[in-house]
């Protein structure tokens, strides 16, 4: 869909128009999201937005459905955002946004984060589960210290260390992380892991929601991932008694750890593919550089 396109709804007098989101569409779609819960700020959606294509679904002149995109490199990209107000489901709304959505990203190699409700449409559209991911959130409680390997230290993140975190996070995703990850580095505040010099893992933290989130957790994998529960753990420690947030791919050992220090998991959903096997997107891309932290489900 690269142009707008008038749809005539039988046993309407209105009309439903589809067409490109803009920046102008920001507050109406933290309105639609608002009313359906999602603790997205306007700031949230903006950043969002600022790397993505997008289309909204409209009535009236009122936004009624949102479904974004962001392409990585020539052959990858990822999708989310998809929402249709609830006075409006079950019309087949969604899956035109969808299908928007798509044409756009072609035969590229497309992942998205889906929930239960969503899952069947998605599964008709040609995505295939290839993991999952499980949200952890909620107040800081009493944090506990993460013992470093030997060697290794945590300092601030600079400007200067910014291609390498780039490069990291890239090797990590099997994504090409550049676009995203230099606004997201300028945005949030960054903490590296380091060892004799060379970056092994960093972590960010950015405002977000109801308080802050963590990601991305990029690290080098080590024994019961401490290297990884040193970077969250720099902020959690940080942050006792404020609302966080990380999301965390299938098969790391944070989840208990996560537990501990007060987060709950308050959702599961499963990682889809489309375009490629189901089963050459199982587990990490890299066996040594794994991402444990999310920038967040729709970016990855």
């Amino acid at each position: 869909m690269k142009q707008e396109s008038v749809v005539n709804v039988p046993s309407s007098t209105t009309s439903l128009r589809y067409r490109t989101f803009t920046s102008a569409d920001i507050p109406a779609a933290h309105a639609l999201s608002m009313a359906l819960n999602w603790p997205y700020r306007p700031e949230d959606w903006q950043f969002s937005a600022d790397s993505a294509t997008g289309f909204l679904a409209e009535e009236s002149g009122v936004v009624i459905g949102t479904a974004l995109c962001w392409k990585f490199g020539t052959d990858r990209a990822s999708l989310g955002h998809v929402i249709v107000s609830s006075g409006h489901q079950g019309r087949g709304i969604g899956r035109k946004l969808m299908e928007a959505v798509l044409e756009e990203l072609g035969p590229r190699i497309t992942f998205l984060h889906a929930t239960p409700a969503g899952l069947p449409l998605y599964e008709k559209l040609g995505f295939n589960v290839c993991g999952s991911l499980e949200q952890y959130q909620g107040t800081v409680s009493k944090t506990f210290p993460v013992a470093l390997l030997d060697g290794e230290r945590l300092r601030s993140g600079t400007p200067a260390d910014f291609p390498d975190l780039i490069a990291l996070a890239s090797r990590a995703s099997g994504l090409e992380r550049d676009g995203i990850l230099s606004a997201l580095l300028k945005l949030g505040e960054s903490v590296v892991l380091e060892r004799e010099g060379e970056i092994v893992g960093f972590s960010v933290l950015r405002r977000f929601g109801r308080g802050h989130v963590i990601g991305p957790v990029v690290a080098l994998r080590s024994r019961d991932d401490v290297r990884a529960r040193a970077l969250a753990g720099y902020w959690l420690s940080r942050r006792e008694g404020e609302f966080v947030r990380i999301d965390v791919p299938w098969g790391t050992s944070l989840t208990d750890w996560l537990s501990g220090q007060g987060l709950k998991r308050v959702d599961t959903v499963s990682k889809m593919v489309r375009n490629a096997p189901a089963g050459a997107h199982r587990g990490a891309p890299d066996p040594v550089c794994r991402v444990y932290g999310l920038i967040s489900q729709a970016m990855f």
